[in-house]
């Protein structure tokens, strides 16, 4: 069985929408939902299409902020995201929280890489053929704008809580065909 299902990721926002009755929330509920699954189905021009004209996202790691600012920069991030077959992903959400203006999403960001990618990147594995699982606590603000358009995202991570190497049993369909072609 695999150990993430992607639709996990909004299915709790897409509970909130449906018993959330302010027009305004569900328009933040809305874009933030379609920028879910543009970032699961890897649609770089649907994602953009999510984001303000001048997105800034503020990625915190070690007191800096280590995020892309502007469209160019945003997707160039996406870009090299989709690239790295990362993108597949469940965020587990523990906590929801929402206003006129921004959603707060808190919980566990649950992320398979390929193991040369995931060593790339710094985090200790022993084989970069396998595939693992990395998971980080993970709090985001999703600010929206006038235009329902999303503003960025302002991310605070605790780094890894677990790293485990994974079995092809364990890996969902959708990353076996990303990354390993059609063996499932």
């Amino acid at each position: 069985m695999p150990v993430i299902d992607p639709n996990r990721t909004w299915a709790p926002l897409e509970e909130r929408l449906a018993i959330t009755t302010g027009e305004r929330r569900r328009v933040v509920l809305k874009a933030v939902i379609e920028h879910m699954k543009a970032e699961a189905a890897a649609d770089l021009d649907r994602l953009m299409a999510t984001l303000s004209p001048a997105p800034a996202y503020h990625f915190w790691s070690g007191g800096n902020d280590v995020g892309p600012k502007g469209t160019d920069g945003v997707r160039t991030f996406y870009s090299a995201f989709v690239a790295s077959r990362s993108n597949v992903l469940e965020y587990a959400l523990d906590r929801l929280v929402l206003d006129d203006h921004c959603l707060v999403t808190e919980g566990f960001l649950k992320q398979i890489y390929p193991g040369s990618y995931a060593a790339q990147l710094g985090f200790p594995v022993d084989d970069e053929s396998a595939d693992y699982l990395i998971v980080h606590r993970q709090l985001l603000l999703w600010p929206v704008d006038e235009n329902g358009l999303i503003q960025g995202e302002d991310s605070y991570s605790t780094g890894p809580a677990s790293i485990t190497k994974l079995s092809l049993e364990e890996l969902p369909q959708q990353y076996i065909d990303l990354v390993h072609g059609s063996v499932g």
